[in-house]
């Protein structure tokens, strides 16, 4: 029996786990977009959404709750000893060095760079444009994201 691409397709947006990774990071996004309207920092329509769609960073970590909501649903789907289980859960420690540690130095580095580059502007030997300081997330940011992509994970593989 041959699957069309559209049935796959169909079939992937019903799955429990595509399902419970797409739900944690949206959820994620979503509460922290709320965050940042209540505490008026978003500027304008704009920035709402690319807070909601795009925007890393922030309080929850919208990468960590994806990928432990597909470490869950894995894990209660599949068996937590079995070998898709362990390559998911090594791939979410890898994201969660990366929300914390890398993208941490990366911010570091870029704040280096725009003092550098501004006073180098300041004095004219260059005309540069700031680059974004991204400043990774803070624990309990990587916390938060994990327990509810956990909760999230566990309701799409048990509900």
């Amino acid at each position: 029996m041959i699957v069309s691409a559209w049935d796959q397709l169909q079939l992937l947006c019903k799955h429990p786990i595509f399902l419970a990774c797409l739900s944690s990071w949206f959820f994620a996004q979503f509460a922290k977009t709320m965050i940042k309207l209540i505490t008026g920092k978003v500027s304008s329509l704009q920035e709402l959404f690319s807070l909601l769609f795009w925007r890393t960073g922030g309080m929850p970590s919208s990468h960590c709750a994806l990928m432990a909501a597909l470490c869950t649903s894995i894990g209660f789907r599949s068996g937590f000893t079995s070998d898709i289980f362990i390559l998911a859960f090594c791939f979410f420690l890898v994201v969660i060095r990366d929300a914390v540690g890398v993208r941490h130095a990366s911010g570091i580095q870029a704040r280096a760079l725009n003092k550098l580059g501004t006073e180098l502007t300041e004095k004219n030997i260059v005309d540069f444009q700031t680059i974004r300081e991204v400043h990774g997330h803070r624990p309990l940011e990587v916390i938060v994201g994990s327990l509810l992509g956990l909760f999230i994970g566990i309701a799409f593989a048990t509900l």
